[in-house]
């Protein structure tokens, strides 16, 4: 931060980048979090005199905005009943299945809404009061939509920028929303809207033309104070060098040896890693995979299916009974179809740190990535990142956001179990010379286009919208 105690540059998340542990002494500290966010913003900010604004992770603890290796993070405080009603309510039992196709039923309560209103309001103000004057805020995230709006009046001299990191859904799903008009203006605060997909931002722009009124031309709105809002594509990544120095690393290849070598050294290992949830259609993949074991396509004496489910959003209903289904599913398959000291399926319900995650890409032949919906789904591209050797074969749902640039990957319909099932065998019979010339086309795609190049793009982008149009528009149609 500046001498004066504000940013050039403000990110504003739901979380802080940083986990909250315990050191070897017994005393609290901080970790980074895993992710490609923080990876892609730390030097951006660190270049900026940035400060990351977000909650901590605990509840009602007043906490001081402090300095963990060089970044400057300003906690904000999250009651227990505000977890409840905007993150766990509003945030993920509204927008998070409304926006991933309605895979699960929304639902709208009307105190969600307010405790969303709330926390947007304070992460507002908390921003308007660190951003220096002419400054640039990052707003991240589904959970943060209004807060474009609220800053702009608070602050009308600042860049605002936001980025959705999940799908925005069509406007036949969006309108279903009772608050859609006020998340659309709320976003409108902002002077680029980015989405993963173009296709998230002409339903965007689509909505503010039908629901708000606006005058749009392709990818730009028009608003009446003269303001140019454009929404576009700018499509997440990974640090690919970072992942690819980590798969070469002689403690990931001893310990993908160590993962093989402990399943037996089955001649194929399939994998899947998804965070436990359901819009990642874990079911019908673990299904298609049991199908062919028992139609004797795949032996468990020589293939191997390690499915990693890593815990998610355990205080919610929907989550608990999903873990539980999947458990039941997982134990009637083994006991169907395993053998003793050969399951069918190793099914793990646990977080792994990167260095074990890089050594499960590294002893996969085959990953399978089947969400019904995901904004990006990074899983994908971390394993092709780490297949250094150009080996390796991808299955990946054509309803993941990387699909659009992974197009070399053996694609699926996550709803068509038989289709999955044929394309599975034929991505496990492909020559090594397909599976090399579509792995060195997909590694060649993220290298070009890792998480840096992402937010290099954004910021580039923000800074060149214009302040004023020049144009005159007729003013938004009335609520």
């Amino acid at each position: 931060m500046n001498g004066n105690g504000t940013a050039d540059l403000v990110i504003v998340a739901n979380r802080l980048p940083v986990d909250r542990v315990t050191e070897a002494d017994g005393t609290p500290g901080w970790r980074k979090s895993p992710g490609g966010l923080v990876t892609a913003l730390e030097p951006v900010m660190r270049s900026n005199d940035g400060a990351w604004i977000g909650w901590p992770g605990s509840t009602d603890e007043e906490m001081e905005p402090f300095v963990d290796e060089g970044l400057s993070l300003i906690p904000m405080t999250l009651s227990p009943a505000e977890i409840e009603e905007h993150y766990e309510g509003f945030s993920n039992g509204t927008l998070w299945p409304l926006y991933h196709d309605v895979v699960a039923k929304p639902a709208f309560h009307r105190e969600w809404w307010d405790s969303y209103v709330t926390v947007n309001e304070r992460f507002a103000a908390k921003a308007a009061q660190v951003a220096a004057k002419g400054a640039t805020v990052w707003v991240q995230d589904y959970q943060m939509q209004l807060v474009p709006a609220m800053l702009r009046e608070l602050r009308p001299d600042l860049r605002i920028g936001f980025f959705l990191h999940i799908p925005f859904p069509p406007a036949e799903l969006f309108q279903q929303l009772p608050w859609r008009r006020q998340i659309l203006e709320g976003l409108l605060g902002a002077d680029i809207v980015g989405f993963q997909l173009a296709g998230g931002a002409a339903n965007f722009v689509r909505l503010v033309r039908q629901r708000v009124g606006h005058k749009t031309h392709r990818d730009t709105i028009y608003l009446p104070d003269g303001r140019t809002v454009r929404a576009a594509a700018f499509p997440i990544s990974i640090d690919f060098t970072e992942f690819e120095e980590l798969a070469r690393s002689e403690s990931v290849s001893q310990r993908a040896k160590q993962i093989r070598e402990a399943l037996g050294d089955p001649e194929t290992v399939l994998l899947g890693i998804d965070r436990l949830d359901y819009t990642k259609g874990i079911t019908p993949r673990i299904r298609a995979y049991s199908e062919l074991v028992r139609d004797g396509h795949f032996d468990v004496e020589d293939t191997v299916f390690i499915q990693v489910a890593t815990p998610s959003r355990e205080r919610v209903d929907q989550y608990r009974a999903l873990r539980d289904d999947i458990d039941r599913l997982v134990g009637r398959i083994n006991g169907d179809l395993g053998k003793i000291g050969r399951p069918a399926i190793s099914y793990m319900h646990s977080s792994y740190p990167r260095h074990e995650m890089a050594a499960l890409y590294r002893a996969a032949d085959m990953m399978v990535v089947t969400p019904y919906r995901d904004g990006m789904n990074l899983v994908a591209k971390e394993y092709v990142a780490c297949r250094y050797e150009n080996d390796g074969a991808l299955v990946l749902s054509e309803f993941a956001g990387a699909a659009e640039e992974l197009r070399q990957a053996w694609q699926v319909n996550p709803y068509d179990i038989n289709g999955m099932k044929a394309t599975i065998l034929d991505a496990a019979r492909a020559e090594p010379k397909e599976v090399t010339r579509r792995m060195r086309a997909m590694r060649k795609q993220v290298r070009e286009n890792d998480v840096s190049q992402w937010a290099i793009r954004f910021l580039d982008a923000l800074a060149s919208v214009p302040h004023d149009h020049g144009k005159t528009v007729r003013p938004a149609r009335p609520r």
